[in-house]
């Protein structure tokens, strides 16, 4: 059943599309359709789209596009079920992990917290489809969800003064990868030799709200293998279609 989202004026150039109140998989879907639809339509005025995981931050030129005219277009594409199924077509984003040891120094810890072994916790780690729900906090850091109540771990008490880039970690319920080298309290289990962000690149993030990442457990010769080729810029992460993937 439809529900007519909520507007929210920010300023004379912006507004937020509000689609509830609660995280959760069926609100974020709404906003994801409505973005990927505005980004598909490109209608002059709009200068750029923000998802988060419940609302869509819209900012627009008022000299280009009335806000009359701009609330009609949210309506109509919003309404549409045709044009909304249309834009639910998602990406998996397949990311080579390396985990324990230097790469992952709380795998164990993860492990015997939940009372696991360590390849345990990787193979769960490394079932799910994780939806990327937004992008933020960082350059390039995604908001994963999906991760297994299993493997849930608290933070660590003091965090590290710098974790490396593409390292994979654990915090609460939530699992992430870290796109830069930045302080953080994360349990780090693993790392991708994989750039998330890249500022000289046409594209600088790879991941983009709405679609998905699956972790694929490598050796440490194919990690060091990976980073070389990442170096060369000649690496090609695999990325396939949502809609060919089993959901665990």
């Amino acid at each position: 059943m439809y529900k007519e989202p909520k507007i929210l004026v920010c300023g004379d150039r912006a507004i937020a599309v509000e689609f509830g109140d609660e995280i959760s998989k069926e609100c974020n879907e709404s906003v994801i359709r409505l973005y990927k639809m505005l980004q598909k339509k490109n209608i002059e005025g709009i200068d750029s789209v923000i998802p988060t995981y419940r609302s869509l931050l819209i900012k627009y030129n008022p000299l280009k596009i009335t806000y009359e005219k701009l609330l009609q277009i949210v309506k109509e594409i919003s309404e549409s079920k045709a044009e909304n199924q249309e834009a639910v077509s998602a990406k998996v984003y397949e990311i080579p992990v390396v985990y324990g040891g230097e790469f992952g120094p709380d795998l164990d810890f993860v492990a015997k917290y939940n009372n696991l072994t360590a390849e345990e916790v990787i193979n769960i780690h490394t079932q799910p489809l994780y939806k990327i729900y937004m992008i933020g906090f960082t350059m390039g850091f995604a908001y994963l969800g999906g991760m297994s109540e299993r493997i849930a771990t608290p933070r660590l008490e003091k965090p590290r003064t710098e974790v490396k880039a593409g390292s994979v970690g654990i915090a609460g319920s939530q699992t992430g990868i870290y796109p830069l080298s930045i302080p953080g309290g994360w349990r780090i289990i693993g790392r991708t030799p994989v750039k998330l962000y890249n500022p000289s690149s046409q594209k600088p993030f790879l991941f983009e709200a709405g679609d998905y990442v699956k972790f694929v457990r490598i050796t440490e010769e194919q990690y060091y293998q990976i980073e070389n080729e990442v170096k060369m810029n000649v690496y090609q992460v695999k990325i396939s279609d949502f809609a060919n993937h089993k959901i665990f």
